[in-house]
């Protein structure tokens, strides 16, 4: 060991990267060494030769050891709102904004007008109150960590010691293995069912109502369809029923939809607005899914209701820092301005099937020309929005089939996976496929680098 760490490349690498580290990828490499040659698969010359290395394998290990462990990838799954890949890539613009804000002071929760402390809420609350709110009905909202955080908080300020009344066809699985009713316990409060799976009335909610009801509760089915023989209440009915006996509804739509994806022939989810002018006293959505924006749960509603969500001592547990409000307001005034295409998953949406096959085109033929190695053909595929969004709906792509002659699929895949920037693929039917719709065209010549090295 002494003798190792006086090498000139290993004093290099302990005045660069400190002692510790260092020292542990020394022992590493030692010890690896050491286990080589006792199972007697090393003969004297390249025990020699794997002394001499040494200093470079320490160096290595150490890079490795060092290396960051989250790290950016290029989606070619087709899978826009990814949830193991990240979901809602952020924009060049709420970037910025994190970057602006983060390295400095700011100010967050101070009142430049009046000198004193003021509320985070109040630097997107306007910006939703303008893609929100009606002259009929001025809408609040504030930020948690997530939509999970969002329900639970709402419930607990709603509802706790009560009942919250739910059909039994919207007793949904999140990721995870979390489900609804363990979220509606924990908020402390009492999970009534209504209802059937698949077929749930107005009447059965109304039938259900009592001195303990405190919430009437509709859950979004984002991750899963029941088709068939089915029934369930109208917002208009369920909100209607509410007024009538002065219980607030709750509506966990998820997925946060405030660009109309009937637009790009998405026609099963339900925007925020619709929900609000439909009635409902307060919804919750996710912030990284359609929205497009950072992780965060949004609580949007009526504000007497939204204020006593926000006065409920886990708000301030489950509240975000001002990275999260800078990414939001960013993407929110894009909205504003409908700059849908600076919002990286809704230009993702909305791109042609024209834009895709000169791509998709235009790359074959480079991939031809410098990797020889492979057989690259253009075809047809179906892209998903994921992340729990608009389940069942798909969106035509455009695909890479890559063959290559002396790899196997899988082998190929996992290559790409372990490149210096990963790439992740899919493989069908024997075949890599590489969907251009998730992979930006800057990212474009560092999949043909890959697959040129790996295959050509």
């Amino acid at each position: 060991m002494d003798e190792l760490l006086r090498a000139p490349q290993v004093e290099a690498l302990l005045q660069k990267n400190g002692r510790a580290p260092t020292l542990a990828s020394a022992r590493t490499a030692l010890e690896q060494l050491r286990a080589a040659i006792v199972a007697g698969g090393l003969h004297e010359e390249q025990i020699r030769s794997r002394l001499d290395d040494l200093p470079r394998e320490v160096e290595r290990l150490l890079r490795e050891s060092l290396r960051y462990s989250l790290r950016p990838v290029i989606n070619a799954t087709g899978v826009i709102l990814h949830t193991n890949l990240g979901r809602a890539p952020l924009s060049r613009a709420a970037l910025e904004r994190v970057t602006e804000i983060a390295q400095g002071y700011s100010n967050l929760e101070f009142d430049l007008a009046t000198g004193e402390r003021g509320k985070r809420d109040v630097h997107i609350d306007r910006l939703f109150a303008k893609l929100l709110s009606t002259a009929e009905r001025q809408v609040s909202t504030i930020v948690v960590n997530n939509n999970a955080a969002a329900v639970l908080l709402t419930l607990n300020a709603l509802a706790e010691g009560g009942e919250a009344l739910v059909s039994r066809g919207e007793l949904v699985e999140i990721g995870g293995s979390f489900r609804i009713p363990d979220v509606v316990a924990k908020s402390g409060a009492i999970l009534r069912e209504v209802g059937t799976t698949n077929r749930t009335r107005i009447g059965d909610y109304e039938s259900a109502i009592g001195e303990k009801t405190r919430l009437l509760l509709r859950v979004h089915r984002s991750n899963f369809q029941i088709v068939g023989f089915t029934e369930q209440p109208s917002l208009q009915e369920l909100t209607a029923l509410g007024r009538k006996h002065s219980i607030p509804v709750l509506e966990d739509l998820g997925s946060g939809e405030i660009f109309d994806l009937h637009h790009i022939g998405v026609q099963s989810e339900p925007m925020i607005a619709d929900s609000l002018r439909a009635g409902v006293d307060v919804v919750t959505y996710s912030g990284d899914k359609l929205l497009g924006g950072p992780q965060a749960g949004l609580v949007s509603g009526n504000r007497e209701l939204v204020a006593k969500v926000r006065a409920n001592p886990l708000f301030r547990a489950l509240r975000v820092d001002k990275m999260f409000y800078a990414a939001l307001e960013a993407t929110l005034l894009a909205y504003l301005r409908e700059d849908y295409d600076s919002i990286p998953a809704l230009r993702m949406m909305r791109l042609t099937d024209e834009q895709l096959t000169h791509r998709a085109r235009r790359m074959a033929e480079r991939l031809r020309e410098e990797c020889p190695g492979l057989l690259v053909e253009v075809a047809e595929s179906r892209s998903v929005i994921g992340g729990g969004s608009a389940p069942g709906a798909t969106l035509p792509s455009r695909v890479l089939v890559i063959k290559p002659e002396k790899l196997g699929a899988d082998a190929l895949v996992e290559r790409l996976r372990r490149w210096e920037t990963p790439i992740i693929a899919r493989v069908e039917d024997g075949r890599v496929l590489l969907d251009l719709r998730t992979v930006e065209p800057e990212q474009e010549a560092t999949v043909v680098a890959a697959l040129g090295s790996i295959a050509g």
